[in-house]
């Protein structure tokens, strides 16, 4: 079966992390993704947090897989011009530069549009325009400026910054949407067009019931929240803890070894519709009596942290996956805390291919992420990262047309 976007060139001029993980989700769709590389540095991350020496790192082999390398440096005079070509020759270009970066090359999106009209013009940014928009923006600066620090911790604790990368991978997911819908506007339109996303925007969107939350605020409490109905609430909204964003209770409990496993807790919401459920599998049916004063949504909301921790007394006779094995058939949601060393081992993410065992000719085999959307006429596969400028006579001859000559004055030049 093809791929989705096989015939599709990207003109790739990324590193680190947003950027990588946009380009490689349209690699894993069948896209030809040409990583543009300094000469003999490459990618910043190749280098980074290695675990083993002199081998690219996995931060650089788990955002690059399916693409191609080349080396180059756009400001030698045979590079600009073997830079221009490649522009010429691709749909896609994406970058996530500082600010300026490829006009200081004398690229800028009028250029482009200049070499190549069909040309999409895809950039991942900090901020959008305004007071920060010349500011630099790493994975945490993104979280906090975004409204997701501000709205994640415990009730009397400090900001906190989640372990999901919302700031990078997330912006670069959105990034990929806004390439796909300029993709399928050319075929229309038959021209190319710049789409941008910033980190802060992208963070905020995907924080958007907070922003619901700050509006509700204004007209009282927010009732599903822990600090009702015996906190304070100020103006701006506060952390939560492990209350769920959806209005629903919901909060992590303990469950069986607890003590020596710090992964052993399950997050349980008593939603109206399954508490009845919840409460005969605890062997607690008096709560459901009409005259206990937990029988009503409206009657257990002031004492939720008592419900809660009644029902940690029982979760904590059993494992995490007894307890889901035991809720799930009564829909209760529920779900258990895996740990990244579960989630590795897990059979049927590899067999779906969400967790991928890559062969890598420097490191070996690892483990990596896969594809995590499906499409069922077109599925990915995952093929190794590649090495620095692995594919550069490749390209130069195939993409750019040079000759053996060429190459070899581009070489001496530098500029590969």
């Amino acid at each position: 079966m093809s791929k989705s976007l096989e015939g599709v060139r990207v003109l790739d001029m990324t590193h680190v992390q947003s950027g990588p993980t946009c380009t490689q989700i349209l690699a894993w769709f069948g896209a030809d993704v040409i990583k543009v590389e300094r000469p003999g540095v490459g990618d910043a991350t190749r280098g980074q947090l290695r675990d083993i020496p002199d081998v690219d790192s996995l931060y650089f082999t788990m955002l690059n897989h399916n693409k191609r390398s080349v080396t180059l440096n756009p400001k030698s005079p045979k590079g600009n011009r073997i830079f221009t070509r490649l522009i010429e020759e691709c749909d896609i270009m994406v970058e996530n530069f500082a600010p300026g970066a490829l006009d200081r090359m004398g690229f800028s999106w009028e250029k482009i549009q200049e070499i190549n009209p069909r040309m999409i013009y895809a950039s991942v940014k900090g901020f959008g325009p305004g007071p920060y928009e010349d500011c630099k923006v790493y994975e945490n600066v993104a979280q906090c400026t975004g409204g997701s620090a501000s709205t994640t911790g415990m009730v009397d604790g400090p900001p906190l910054v989640t372990a999901a990368q919302i700031g990078d991978s997330g912006t670069g997911i959105h990034l990929v949407a806004g390439i796909l819908a300029a993709l399928h506007h050319r075929t229309h339109s038959g021209r190319g067009q710049r789409v941008t996303c910033a980190m802060q925007d992208a963070v905020l969107n995907l924080c958007r019931v907070k922003l619901r939350d700050q509006q509700r605020l204004a007209k009282g409490p927010l009732k599903e929240y822990p600090q009702y109905p015996n906190g304070k609430f100020g103006e701006a909204v506060p952390r939560a803890g492990n209350a769920s964003g959806g209005g629903q209770p919901g909060w992590i409990v303990k469950c069986k070894d607890w003590e020596t496993d710090p992964d052993s807790y399950i997050y349980i919401i008593t939603q109206a519709a399954a508490f009845a459920g919840l409460a005969k599998a605890m062997g607690r049916e008096e709560w459901l009596d009409e005259s206990h004063q937990w029988s009503t949504p409206e009657g257990r909301l002031p004492h939720l942290d008592q419900v809660f921790a009644e029902i940690e007394k029982w979760t904590m006779t059993k494992n995490k996956f007894e307890v889901m094995e035991i809720l799930n058939p009564l829909n209760v949601p529920c779900g258990p805390i895996l740990s990244m060393k579960e989630l590795a081992g897990e059979p049927s993410l590899r067999a779906t291919g969400t967790v991928v065992e890559v062969d890598h000719p420097e490191r070996g085999k690892f483990l990596s992420i896969g594809n995590p959307i499906k499409l069922s006429e077109s599925p990915s596969d995952v093929r190794r990262s590649p090495l620095l400028g692995e594919h550069t006579e490749e390209i130069l001859k195939g993409v750019v047309g040079l000759s053996d000559e060429e190459i070899e004055e581009a070489r001496a030049e530098g500029a590969v």
